[in-house]
């Protein structure tokens, strides 16, 4: 398998975009993968819009997808001035002031355009130590080889369990935490829930915690495609320290309040670029809450 993903890290990009295609139409049209849930979900999030503008949501999100995959596995062997010139980062300064601070800043990503690139590009773009938190895979050897490829520009994926351990043991260390934000929380976990694309929707807790303990500001990193392999980010504020200590409820998120809303305007500008293919409405908000 290392083998197999290390020829593809050094296949152009153009041809890896052919074989993407490929795999596109097996998945969409042969296997037809989740296809009836991201339908549901589409027509669900824009009732105003027609059949035939939410097939092509639905098309496009699955060539979209097919695209990230190909664009990641290309990044595993490209340089870091071949990425960096792909990731533009619009308003650095704000990453730019925090390092000049010594301060450590908390960075929230939705599965939105090419959210894979972000660690590499962010990792080789700014003078800041980059941990990025993810679920490890099934898959050992896999696991292993995407966190080896995912920290060559100086970028630290940290596992999910593993991450409080890290936060506690480098807290003295200006760092940038990256959390990919929109996932869904266990049924039985203490979330967040609001309302976004017209549905009862969870998300995680913490991320105040994580700032308050870190005296740190938080960012949506809001990732916006500009055409076929080259990305635009700007960083917008939902936080600043001094955080407010004292008056936060455990079923409620200031934070991940601003977070959805955030997302809800991205998903709503450039519906395809947003992961349907991930179950995001899982379960119902309970009646109690």
């Amino acid at each position: 398998m290392r083998l197999l993903f290390d020829a593809l890290a050094r296949t152009p990009l153009p041809l890896l975009y052919a074989c993407g295609r490929l795999i596109d139409f097996f998945v969409f049209h042969v296997f037809r993968w989740r296809r009836d849930q991201v339908a549901g979900d589409v027509a669900r999030a824009f009732p105003d819009k027609s059949p035939a503008e939410h097939a092509a949501i639905v098309r496009d999100s699955y060539r979209n997808v097919a695209d990230v995959v190909m664009e990641s596995l290309w990044s595993f062997g490209a340089s870091a001035e071949a990425l960096k010139r792909r990731v533009d980062f619009e308003n650095h300064d704000i990453i730019d002031r925090a390092v000049a601070a010594k301060q450590s800043v908390v960075l929230l990503a939705p599965h939105f355009c090419n959210w894979e690139w972000l660690l590499g590009a962010g990792a080789v773009t700014f003078k800041l130590p980059i941990d990025a938190v993810y679920q490890k895979l099934r898959v050992k050897s896999l696991d292993s080889y995407l966190s080896t490829a995912r920290e060559r520009f100086g970028g630290k994926p940290i596992p999910r369990e593993d991450f409080i351990y890290a936060l506690m043991s480098r807290a003295g260390t200006p760092r940038g935490y990256a959390l990919i934000a929109d996932q869904t929380p266990r049924r039985n976990d203490k979330k967040h829930w609001t309302r976004m694309l017209g549905r009862d929707t969870a998300f995680f807790l913490g991320a105040e915690k994580i700032a308050r303990f870190l005296d740190a500001p938080v960012l949506y990193v809001d990732m916006r495609r500009v055409r076929r392999g080259h990305y635009s980010v700007r960083f917008v504020p939902l936080a600043e320290p001094p955080h407010a200590i004292g008056e936060e409820r455990s079923d409620y998120s200031p934070v991940m309040e601003g977070f959805a809303r955030q997302l809800e305007k991205a998903i709503r500008a450039s519906p395809a670029d947003w992961l349907w293919l991930q179950k995001r409405w899982k379960y119902p908000k309970p009646a109690a809450t």
